[in-house]
């Protein structure tokens, strides 16, 4: 006969628990809620591995949605015996723990198996990685889109850069519209097309200086003398 309580002789395990899809991060949730009422005493841990799905939306705002990496389970560490197994079985929500069946054929007992600590680093390796892919592809998107918006701004006229571009050469004579230099004249000593970037001589507490600005930041004037 299975004695389930043996289990506890194995020490902390990690095991795989069995959730339902539906409503599945409000259960691991709920599911550690239960577990610190019913065992206060007890030392444990539910990590339900997730990523965090952003999307641009047309309107250009951003929807975020928790993404699990494995559907339909989670791992649990903890000293597990007969009384916590039976406990956990219970919640709503639990179809129960993964292992392998044990006893007849008419009365099947499933007998949880522990998640070896390779296993688990394996576990938290994906995690980590799908996470730092993920966030890769949504700065790769971000900087697309922005790319896209700019090229836009430059066919409707709208871009400064596109405006500016054709006036603005190095030695030109240049005013600071906008930043914390607003107001300022100088002259052009650079300019980045790559990254729409300026580099200008600006006099600073009576010297000159060289400053960094965004291109839409400045407007041409006339030349420098």
């Amino acid at each position: 006969m299975l004695n389930l309580d043996n289990l506890a002789k194995l020490g902390p395990q990690w095991w795989m628990v069995r959730v339902a899809r539906v409503n599945r991060h409000e259960i691991s949730d709920l599911l550690a809620r239960a577990i610190a009422r019913g065992f206060p005493d007890m030392e444990f841990k539910v990590y339900f591995p997730t990523i965090l799905e952003k999307k641009k939306l047309k309107n250009g705002s951003y929807s975020e949605k928790l993404k699990p990496l494995f559907p339909g389970c989670l791992f649990l560490y903890c000293v597990l015996n007969k009384e916590v197994h039976d406990y956990i079985k219970e919640c709503d929500g639990v179809g129960g723990f993964v292992g392998s069946k044990f006893g007849y054929k008419k009365r099947l007992i499933n007998k949880p198996k522990p998640v070896s600590a390779e296993e688990m680093e394996k576990v938290f390796q994906r995690a980590k990685e799908q996470k730092q892919l993920h966030e890769e592809n949504f700065i790769s998107l971000e900087d697309s889109t922005n790319t896209n918006s700019k090229q836009d701004k430059r066919k409707s006229g709208d871009d400064p850069w596109a405006s500016n571009v054709n006036h603005l050469a190095p030695g030109a004579t240049i005013r600071v519209v906008s930043g914390p230099f607003s107001d300022y004249t100088g002259y052009l000593k650079d300019l980045d097309h790559t990254n729409e970037k300026a580099t200008v001589g600006i006099t600073l507490f009576g010297k000159e200086s060289f400053v960094d600005l965004e291109v839409d930041q400045i407007a041409a004037e006339t030349s420098r003398l």
